[in-house]
């Protein structure tokens, strides 16, 4: 069996945050975040990385992120850009519409399709999301059961950030087994006041509110395939392409997100998702002003021992 795949989803244009996040300097020796999830996915058994980005950021991401790795780990490069792999009719459509939103992480994992090989991981490159969750799904696709999807969630109320709303995946659970995968766009926590609990809460699209319990599982995008999935997203890419053509302006914001096709595999008993529990921290770059905060948890990390002074 092959080695595993790491998958890196950093094509996205960071619009909360204000720039570039996964290229934004975390660590002592200007390492960004991804570069912490890269050395935990070699430490884990991973052996080759992908990493999905637009051709206008391919110089600075070179600089800045390959040039201290790529001679230590086996890198690629896939991307996505707003015209990979789509109809030119289509296309034209989201342009005349006035479409600049990009289509999506199964966008973006289609556009890396000729690079996989092997089973994977899926994540994002502005999270960090711990080396047990890499060890525990390293052991997984190196597994006799490797081609069973799934994925390592996390406890909501650690992956919230205090700077304003969040989107998560909100999972399902049961007997070890993803049931659904509900994407929520704005969730947020109100402190508690005068002895009262803090509440998280999402407010849907039409204004009504959602309570969630703080130990709500949900997903990171650390998801875990074998190569065969591809075809799926293909067909669940196609049908999502058909949606757009049929009202462009209607559909002008519109994104094709892995959980939602995730979601859709397991409701059409496509496949079943196991749940990797790897009792793992999670933290991210969502705003400008998370970036102090993962900066001394590098830190913090780094003087525990747990990584060099020096990653490459």
């Amino acid at each position: 069996m092959k080695r595993p795949i790491l998958v890196v989803l950093a094509a996205g244009m960071g619009s909360r945050y204000g720039g570039l996040k996964q290229m934004d300097k975390i660590g002592r020796n200007g390492e960004v975040l991804l570069d912490y999830s890269v050395y935990d996915a070699v430490k884990s058994g991973f052996e080759k990385i992908v990493f999905i980005i637009r051709s206008d950021i391919e110089k600075e991401f070179r600089e800045l992120v390959l040039a201290r790795m790529e001679k230590k780990v086996n890198c690629a490069l896939a991307f996505q850009n707003p015209d990979s792999i789509i109809p030119p009719d289509i296309f034209r459509a989201a342009q005349e519409a006035g479409r600049t939103k990009p289509w999506g992480t199964g966008h973006a994992l289609l556009c890396a399709t000729e690079k996989i090989d092997a089973p994977f991981t899926v994540i994002n490159a502005d999270d960090f999301y711990g080396r047990e969750a890499f060890a525990v799904m390293g052991k997984h696709l190196l597994s006799s059961d490797a081609e069973t999807p799934s994925i390592v969630p996390y406890r909501l109320e650690k992956t919230l950030s205090p700077q304003g709303t969040v989107s998560r995946g909100v999972c399902e659970v049961k007997d070890g087994f993803l049931v659904s995968v509900e994407e929520l766009a704005a969730i947020a926590k109100k402190d508690g006041r005068g002895g009262e609990a803090s509440v998280i809460y999402n407010t849907a699209p039409d204004g009504s509110i959602q309570d969630l319990p703080p130990e709500t599982p949900v997903s990171m995008n650390f998801w875990g395939f074998a190569p065969n999935i591809l075809s799926e997203y293909k067909k669940y890419f196609d049908d999502f392409l058909k949606t757009f053509a049929a009202d462009p302006k209607g559909q002008i914001k519109s994104e094709c997100f892995i959980p939602k096709a995730v979601d859709r595999f397991i409701k059409q008993g496509i496949c079943k998702v196991k749940v990797l529990d790897a009792n793992s921290d999670w933290f991210g770059v969502t705003y400008k002003e998370d970036r102090e905060a993962a900066i001394k948890k590098i830190d913090d990390l780094t003087l525990a021992g747990i990584y060099p002074p020096v990653l490459w």
